[in-house]
């Protein structure tokens, strides 16, 4: 800002008093970014727990809160730290976030929200704003696949909260606010049916050459991307087995395995071991695993992804792995041209990618897609990932922002995990879930 820019402060780290196992550490960032030419207000911040120790000198702190009782924390914990300085609550928590196999958090009948109703919220502004401290609404916006019940939705969209806070802060704001611009349009485009499916076994032989390994390596530390390892996306790791028995092993995130091509059965963060049928002679025993993500808080240290040390049968370690990086960027869709897909079979084959064409005939609008009959995988439109989708809900659509789409044909993938349903379907409004109401 101080040169003409946009950038009015920038904030030295996020809650890292909450671990705060260098104490070096933070005057360490906040000395790299002022050398690096940052002449900014420098701001930390933290909750009420890492308050204390995620302060650092020269930046003010500022606190994380979402319930009106926590207010006191303005004046005391903040005083505390730092003095008579401004009081800033740096994310005001206006929702909560869904998870994959709960319910859909939202506004109930009496304008309530998950953890935060709609009235508190507005209680709760008012008196932050009462206390003389500044605020940060945490979040604005919905982030796609999150669903965090905030203040506007993932595609945009006014919600009751949002008409709330803005006649509140019009109210204060000392002139008229402008008029908010109008949501963008939705379209129902009609449904997609895959003409083309490529199963993944089918797809192997297109890809990069596997990494042969004497163990298993987990994702990060795989020698692909030029030495940097893959951040996400499936692995495949392959091995032979001549026995049955019981395999198991750590697994992150899940790890669908397959003898030969035949599904039976997952390991995941509950499910760590899984009998192995009986097999004749020398058997690929296969386990691709996906990573569904990392945390941003909690138990950070151990992100890893892949399979994590050894994979035992009947407690004996597994070895010679031949390894894939499926990381499904762009250039991975790439490597499939025309005539290596072939035409939807009665029964597939999975895991398996299908192909099908959305067809959009004037300026492309917003739209919410949605997988009715599928269960489980990855959606990507003319090469980009749109997200994940999971019949076990709670959201049931995928938002398509109206910019991913070209007018005239647009190539739709879908990769899915273990079953496929008939059609891709497209609706003008979100389908969320199962809802919760809370009072």
């Amino acid at each position: 800002y101080k040169h003409g820019g946009p950038i009015i402060a920038v904030q030295v780290e996020n809650e890292y008093g909450s671990y705060n196992k260098d104490p070096a550490y933070m005057p360490y960032v906040k000395k790299a970014l002022e050398d690096r030419g940052v002449v900014e207000l420098l701001l930390t911040s933290d909750n009420k727990d890492g308050l204390s120790k995620g302060a650092v000198d020269g930046a003010l702190a500022t606190i994380n809160l979402q319930l009106q009782h926590d207010l006191q924390l303005l004046t005391t914990f903040l005083f505390s730290v730092q003095g008579a300085r401004p009081k800033m609550v740096m994310e005001y928590w206006t929702g909560w976030f869904d998870s994959w196999g709960g319910p859909h958090n939202i506004l109930d009948s009496s304008g309530e929200c998950f953890a935060v109703p709609t009235s508190k919220v507005l209680k709760t502004v008012s008196a932050i704003i009462d206390a003389g401290s500044s605020i940060n609404l945490y979040i604005l916006m919905s982030p796609a696949m999150a669903n965090y019940d905030a203040v506007l939705t993932e595609a945009g969209d006014y919600t009751a909260k949002y008409v709330q806070l803005r006649d509140f802060f019009g109210s204060i704001s000392g002139a008229p606010l402008p008029p908010p611009p109008d949501p963008l349009p939705k379209t129902a485009y009609e449904s997609v049916t895959p003409a083309f499916y490529l199963s993944l076994w089918d797809a192997l032989k297109y890809l990069e050459t596997p990494v042969n390994s004497e163990k298993p390596v987990n994702m990060e530390n795989l020698p692909v991307n030029n030495g940097n390892g893959q951040s996400f996306g499936y692995t495949l790791y392959e091995t032979t087995i001549a026995s049955s028995g019981v395999l198991s092993g750590l697994v992150r995130d899940r790890g669908q395995v397959f003898v030969n091509t035949v599904s039976i059965g997952f390991l995941d963060y509950e499910t760590k071991a899984i009998n192995i049928p009986l097999i004749q002679g020398h058997t690929m025993l296969r386990i691709l695993v996906e990573n569904r993500g990392r945390v941003n808080y909690g138990e950070i240290d151990d992100q890893r992804k892949g399979l994590i040390g050894n994979i035992y049968l009947n407690d004996y370690p597994l070895r010679k792995f031949r390894i894939y990086s499926l990381d499904m960027k762009k250039s991975f869709f790439q490597r499939f041209s025309s005539h290596e897909w072939n035409h939807v079979p009665e029964v597939p084959t999975f895991p398996a990618f299908f192909l099908g064409a959305l067809s959009v005939a004037l300026s492309p609008s917003d739209t919410f897609m949605k997988l009715e009959g599928w269960e489980k995988g990855v959606v990507f439109i003319n090469g980009q990932n749109l997200g994940r989708y999971w019949n076990i809900g709670p959201q049931e659509t995928l938002y398509l922002p109206g910019a991913w789409l070209d007018q005239g044909i647009n190539q739709v993938i879908v990769f899915e995990e273990k079953m496929a349903g008939p059609v891709i379907q497209f609706t003008e409004t979100p389908h969320l879930g199962r809802n919760q109401y809370i009072n």
